[in-house]
């Protein structure tokens, strides 16, 4: 079973960056559909933005325009590129990756229930 290995959290003040990556253990998940999502202490998880198999991604809508997601397929890693945190930013971010239906479209990769496998997650801490 594949494993997501989940680095990049920290703690920063508001307006602060981070760039959080993801690694899947085998080298051929790179080229499935992923997502970040994220989960701040006593809220549901909640996608934060996905990239298809084809290239394609969508964002959660408080985020678009400060976050970026890409892959880099020769260095197997996901990123999650992260500018002008807040508060509001601050969860447990999680790595998922493969479809359970390879016919998904790109509307759903939001929805936690569509991906195979998950991280551990990494934490982002931002103050005010």
């Amino acid at each position: 079973q594949v494993q997501l290995v989940e680095s990049g959290g920290g703690s920063v003040q508001a307006g602060g960056s981070l760039r959080l990556s993801c690694a899947p253990s085998e080298s051929s998940y790179i080229r499935t559909s992923m997502a970040w999502f994220r989960q701040a202490p006593g809220k549901e998880r909640e996608g934060v933005a996905a990239i298809h198999y084809d290239g394609s991604t969508t964002y959660l809508d408080s985020v678009k325009g400060r976050f970026a997601i890409f892959k880099d397929i020769p260095e197997n890693t996901l990123y999650l590129r992260m500018n002008s945190l807040q508060p509001e930013d601050t969860a447990m971010y999680y790595c998922a990756a493969e479809l359970k239906w390879y016919t998904t479209p790109l509307s759903d990769l939001l929805k936690q229930h569509v991906y195979r496998y998950w991280g551990q997650g990494t934490q982002v801490t931002v103050s005010s």
